[in-house]
């Protein structure tokens, strides 16, 4: 069941067409990655989402009906510029936002301190969040986006402003949300961490999507049908050619040891390459070059360029 879906989404501003025919299906309790470089349509799609602004026309479906006012009661959002006050005290502003998404005082300050102490920031509380670093103003906003526990959650670059090991506590946290049933949708310029947590995918390039489906589905789509192959002989290695492969690189790592490049042959299934090869060589690894969700990005991104009339 999909939590979200827009439909024909369109938004035009002045001579700016932001999004042209956007579809997009969310699927319940999934990370779903929001890509798309700088200027594609990302930040007002969530707009609509939110309902912030309106759609020209199109359909945005939330939880089964076409989105009405109360359902942001129901999302989260962290946007990519924070928004929260400088002046103000942490615990103070933590409070007074958690009521605006309908929690009652105690419920609030009971959440928040749960959260303060699960982040070690509770020393932090009565303190102005200009004294805080970036990192711990990002672990405030991130508290506050999920402190009501909606359905929907929207994190716009989410590990911006972390170092390393809190980028990874809060990727680990995001995981969790979701093996509680929350949905996520995920929009970064990060691949390598679009793989390790996203479902699925969509890329928005020039107003249009492009791309989208399963992660999975989608590297498989862009295979390249190249294999990297560890293998031994006793003898002296001719390059590697046949109906079924061609040899595409090597590298000797020692005495009798190669590792090679192979480009297989579409038609060919990988038994036969292995049956090919296993009959003159001592087959010591196998594995498909998968291309990664950086390298489908840029392609996909480079091969769509903005149609001019």
């Amino acid at each position: 069941m999909d939590l979200l879906e827009t439909q024909d989404v369109v938004k035009q501003y002045a001579n700016h067409l932001a999004l042209d025919g956007v579809s997009i299906q969310v699927p319940e309790g999934r990370i779903f990655g929001l890509l798309g470089p700088n200027g594609a349509g990302k930040t007002t799609l969530i707009r609509i989402i939110n309902r912030i602004t309106a759609p020209d026309s199109g359909t945005v479906r939330f939880d089964g009906h076409l989105s009405r006012p109360e359902d942001v009661y129901q999302i989260g959002y962290l946007p990519e510029e924070r928004g929260l006050y400088k002046k103000m005290k942490v615990g103070e502003q933590a409070i007074y936002l958690a009521q605006l998404k309908g929690l009652s005082y105690a419920e609030a300050k009971k959440r928040l301190q749960y959260w303060f102490e699960k982040f070690e920031i509770m020393e932090w509380w009565n303190r102005k969040l200009e004294e805080l670093s970036k990192g711990m103003q990002q672990k405030v906003q991130f508290i506050i986006t999920v402190i009501h526990e909606p359905k929907l959650l929207i994190l716009d670059e989410p590990f911006s402003g972390f170092d390393p090991v809190n980028a990874e506590r809060l990727k680990q946290e995001i995981l969790e949300l979701k093996e509680k049933g929350h949905t996520i949708i995920f929009s970064t310029h990060n691949m390598s961490s679009v793989e390790e947590i996203c479902d699925h995918i969509a890329l928005i390039n020039h107003a249009h999507v492009v791309l989208k489906g399963a992660v999975g589905e989608v590297r498989r789509q862009f295979r390249t049908h190249r294999y990297q192959i560890r293998l031994q002989t006793s003898e002296a290695l001719p390059k590697l050619e046949g109906p079924l492969f061609s040899e595409q690189a090597r590298t000797a790592e020692s005495e009798g040891i190669y590792n090679i490049c192979i480009a297989k042959r579409p038609e060919a299934s990988n038994s036969e390459l292995l049956r090919a090869l296993g009959e003159r060589y001592e087959i010591l690894s196998f594995a498909e070059e998968i291309p990664s969700m950086h390298d489908i990005f840029i392609q996909v991104v480079e091969n769509n360029p903005l149609k001019t009339e």
